[in-house]
């Protein structure tokens, strides 16, 4: 049963999770917040190794060892799941909050047909006929354009090519339309088509049913476009966060105005592409500094120490000593939404 819609479908506060190394601890996720009310989704930003998917695996309660969630409360309706017994917390998982893998194989059963995945998916949790869960499969499938769904029912994994596999995987994790879903770049692989109509549907699940969404990616235009909030995360931290519109189209700091400055569609035709100079921290060996000041155009004596986050303009979050006073010149070149 949902929560009432004034209490946020997720509340993460102060996040923290470090990976125990025999070379030391390394903070992946590192005092993370984030907030997401019913119905509302949330693009989750940065490079490969940022702390962006160990911040969605953080939530689900899946780290491993050595990680651990050192720090923070991760709220889901208001119920600490940090907190939760095992039982309870896989009583959640798979029903009211669903996990969309990068690789659909974590999802997926090699030895079992689709049909058997997915309708004791459905069975898991829910009063109903076997035909009755089989015909909400079939459907799902289908929403996920998912041509002749009563054949690939019978399929198994291996008889479907890699982007049928994923679309299978995002299938079943919104059979039971879910309150919260974590989605982390599960369209990477799918043509430009399909993955334009996944959005959509997810879209649409979010209006209809109140489904909130984390979706991770590098791609900003699928955020552009998708998303009515972003928070970028560079070394483990969230240095931006606001509204999709005003941190797109009037980045205030200088990491995020790279990110998007070095997107194609912002480049001259025939010009080098910009790029952010330099290589992402190593986070065994964080400096006591700015995390991007090495990297920055902007870097004065003050950044010597960590800036806390700020709010410099109302909603729009930044975690910078000089965020840019003006809107960017740079925009990303999509549909918001």
């Amino acid at each position: 049963m949902s929560a009432p819609n004034n209490i946020p479908t997720l509340e993460v506060r102060n996040l923290r999770t470090h990976f125990f190394t025999p070379d030391g601890v390394l903070p992946a996720v590192d005092d993370v917040s984030l907030t997401i009310a019913r119905g509302r989704i949330l693009g989750l930003v940065g490079e490969s190794g940022s702390g962006k998917s160990v911040t969605g695996f953080s939530i689900l309660g899946m780290v491993d060892a050595p990680g651990r969630v050192v720090g923070g409360e991760i709220l889901f309706q208001g119920r600490d799941l940090v907190k939760m017994d095992r039982a309870s917390l896989r009583e959640l998982q798979g029903n009211r909050i669903a996990m969309i893998f990068q690789d659909p194989m974590m999802t997926l059963n090699p030895v079992l047909k689709v049909e058997a995945q997915m309708v004791d998916a459905v069975l898991a949790h829910s009063k109903m006929s076997r035909q009755q869960a089989r015909e909400l499969a079939r459907d799902t499938l289908g929403m996920m354009g998912i041509a002749s769904p009563e054949e690939r029912l019978q399929a198994y994994p291996h008889q479907l090519s890699g982007g049928m596999r994923q679309r299978v995987a995002i299938a079943i994790a919104m059979l039971h339309k879910p309150d919260l879903i974590i989605a982390d770049e599960p369209t990477t692989a799918l043509d430009v088509t399909i993955q334009a109509q996944i959005l959509s549907e997810v879209q649409k699940m979010a209006r209809q049913h109140g489904t909130s969404l984390v979706w991770i990616t590098h791609d900003l235009s699928v955020v552009a476009g998708l998303a009515d909030e972003v928070a970028v995360m560079y070394a483990g931290r969230i240095v931006e966060q606001g509204s999709v519109g005003e941190v797109l189209d009037a980045p205030l700091h200088p990491y995020t105005q790279g990110l998007i400055g070095s997107l194609p569609s912002n480049n001259r035709r025939g010009a080098r592409l910009r790029q952010i100079p330099g290589m992402t921290p190593n986070l065994l060996h964080l400096p006591p500094t700015c995390a991007f000041a090495a990297r920055c155009e902007r870097v004065s004596q003050q950044c010597l120490t960590a800036p806390a986050i700020s709010e410099p303009l109302p909603g729009h979050l930044v975690r910078c000593f000089h965020p840019a006073q003006q809107a960017s010149n740079t925009e990303v070149k999509a549909n918001h939404g």
